[in-house]
């Protein structure tokens, strides 16, 4: 009897152990392993070490020149990809969650709002104008073609009137010179090796070149889909080696490579806070800072090779 009992417990015994092996698989398949935004995605299971940093990387920067060579822009080629539709997915923010539209990023590129009103005056019936003078009338703005133009109407005079067209004042390929990246650094356990995995590039008027004299973001993309495109466009998607034109590469081998040179700007923290506000009291103690938390991430490279 008392055999029989041993036996019907650990029989329950070894089922519940199998349930919960089974409930456990089930829970660890049910989260997602793979990064959809990853070039070459390590399963979350493999990665011993990540963090998430963010750089920005200055275009005009000599090491940087083989991204920005004449007339070869890394922001025209981006641009350019987006126009022709063979970019197809603009995002709001590096979280890669908000998308705009091609014609939102496309006008985030004039310096100015074409849709402000330029407060011209209105027309008046007794009052003469002159070529080029531009009146507001029934809300639409008119240019004045007859240098004796009184008392026509502009919506009923086109030889006299003619309605004005804004033409946008746009940045020049050569004005976008700053981008930012957002990587994350994952050491993969299984084959002891650090990976950089660059998620998105956020293309930026920097403030010396804008209006408005700060920073302007133009639109976020999907690293990932950014890569691909320059490996369907070898032709035009070229890292130009300023001391070899034979060892010119694809873009897509220049990042890979890590050819550029990056300020840092963040490391991932509770408070979401940027280096400079964390440590910056001044703006010398926040480079100073950027500079230490690159030596850091390089010494904790070093000490992991020890797993």
């Amino acid at each position: 009897m008392k055999k029989n009992i041993n036996i019907v417990f650990f029989g329950l015994l070894a089922f519940h152990v199998v349930c919960n092996q089974a409930s456990a698989q089930q829970s660890i398949a049910e989260v997602p392993q793979y990064n959809p935004h990853s070039v070459a995605p390590i399963p979350k299971y493999e990665q011993l070490y990540k963090v998430t940093v963010w750089r920005n990387i200055d275009l005009k920067e000599k090491q940087n020149k083989g991204f920005f060579a004449f007339n070869n822009e890394l922001s025209k080629i981006i641009i350019e990809g987006v126009m022709s539709g063979e970019i197809s997915h603009i995002y709001n923010n590096d979280s890669l969650t908000s998308e705009m539209t091609k014609e939102e990023f496309l006008a985030n590129r004039n310096m100015f709002d074409l849709d402000e009103d330029a407060g011209y005056d209105e027309w008046y019936n007794d009052e003469p104008y002159f070529m080029g003078d531009v009146v507001n009338f029934n809300g639409v703005d008119y240019e004045s073609l007859d240098d004796s133009n009184e008392g026509n109407a502009p919506d009923t005079s086109p030889e006299f009137w003619r309605i004005e067209e804004l033409e946008a004042e746009i940045y020049e390929y050569k004005e976008i010179s700053l981008i930012q990246i957002r990587e994350d650094i994952i050491f993969d356990k299984r084959r002891s090796r650090l990976y950089y995995d660059i998620q998105s590039i956020k293309l930026f008027v920097p403030g010396s070149a804008s209006v408005e004299k700060f920073d302007k973001e133009l639109g976020v993309f999907s690293y990932k889909e950014i890569e691909d495109y320059f490996r369907r466009r070898p032709d035009i998607c070229i890292w130009y080696n300023q001391y070899n034109s034979a060892e010119n590469k694809n873009l897509a081998d220049a990042f890979m490579m890590r050819l550029f040179r990056g300020v840092l700007t963040k490391v991932e923290n509770p408070d979401n806070e940027l280096i400079q506000e964390t440590y910056g009291k001044f703006p010398r103690e926040g480079v100073f800072a950027a500079e230490w938390l690159e030596m850091e991430l390089m010494e904790k490279e070093h000490n992991l090779w020890s797993y």
